[in-house]
């Protein structure tokens, strides 16, 4: 199917900032309010995402309809992960949501059980992986493991390393699975959260959206830059790469992770499957049941 890549293609194509593998770069040299490789604004980042939503959902579809239910196939994993109010939720809505959710299986991971605790920290995460056919997203994921229990000193930094390692073995077994691994870390500036906090708190309507702990995490912000920072460059893999969203911008962010879904299937280009039934005899038996 030809793109229809239309709407937005005098304003460029929206990269983000990719995070190559040995980047020893800092999460502060990367601007969270820029529009990286888009030159629209929010008129046109909204008439881009509207037209690439059929595309996106034809690919679904046919990476569906080609894997589903087999043991081996391909997926995609999406990756999302920021800090509180990056727009995790508007990427869930607005970018997953323009596809079939029976082909779409989405996992928010939260605070670890007691019984989630007893074990590995990816004990939790490996059943949740997609299946053939699918595409999986963790709305926040294994990173949780490595950035708040640095930032709180919940583990040390061997223990830390460890999961680093832990984290890239387990991803390469995606990728080596089928899975195309697409991780996207929503990068929000300190300014803009504040003024999105303050939001949940002067409307009623956005009260159940806050929570006291928030403004407790924000008082890390530095220590949260500096473990992101950290996860980044040692995460960052041929098969499983970073890319960095700036996230000030709602809108961009949207545009940014669909372009990225995007480029995921269609590497992958799944195609229909062939009938495995005569198509012909098929449509006689129907129309017969059509006459009068």
């Amino acid at each position: 199917m030809a793109s229809t890549e239309t709407a937005s293609e005098d304003h460029g194509t929206p990269t983000a900032h990719r995070i190559a593998p040995g980047w020893d770069g800092d999460l502060a040299e990367l601007d969270p309010h820029g529009t990286p490789g888009y030159t629209g604004d929010k008129q046109d980042g909204k008439a881009r995402l509207a037209a690439l939503d059929d595309e996106l959902d034809e690919l679904q579809e046919r990476l569906y309809a080609q894997h589903h239910g087999q043991d081996e196939g391909r997926s995609v994993l999406l990756i999302v992960q920021g800090m509180d109010t990056s727009g995790k939720g508007g990427i869930m809505r607005h970018v997953v949501g323009a596809v079939d959710p029976q082909g779409v299986d989405i996992t928010a991971f939260k605070a670890p059980t007691d019984e989630e605790r007893a074990h590995d920290f990816l004990w939790r995460i490996r059943p949740r992986a997609p299946r053939p056919g699918m595409i999986g997203v963790f709305d926040r994921s294994h990173y949780e493991d490595v950035l708040i229990h640095r930032v709180h000193g919940w583990a040390d930094e061997a223990e830390i390393a460890r999961r680093y390692r832990a984290i890239i073995d387990f991803e390469q077994e995606l990728a080596d699975a089928g899975t195309v691994v697409v991780k996207a870390m929503l990068h929000i500036s300190h300014a803009e959260q504040g003024e999105r906090l303050l939001e949940r708190l002067e409307r009623p309507d956005k009260h159940w959206k806050f929570n006291p702990g928030d403004v407790d995490e924000r008082e890390h912000w530095t220590a949260y830059q500096e473990a992101y920072t950290a996860a980044l460059r040692a995460t960052s893999t041929p098969q499983a790469p970073w890319t960095v969203v700036p996230a000030d911008r709602k809108w961009y962010a949207r545009i940014a992770v669909q372009q990225l879904l995007l480029e995921a299937l269609r590497g992958i280009d799944p195609q229909w499957p062939a009938a495995d039934f005569d198509v012909a005899e098929q449509t006689a038996r129907l129309r017969a049941t059509m006459e009068p």
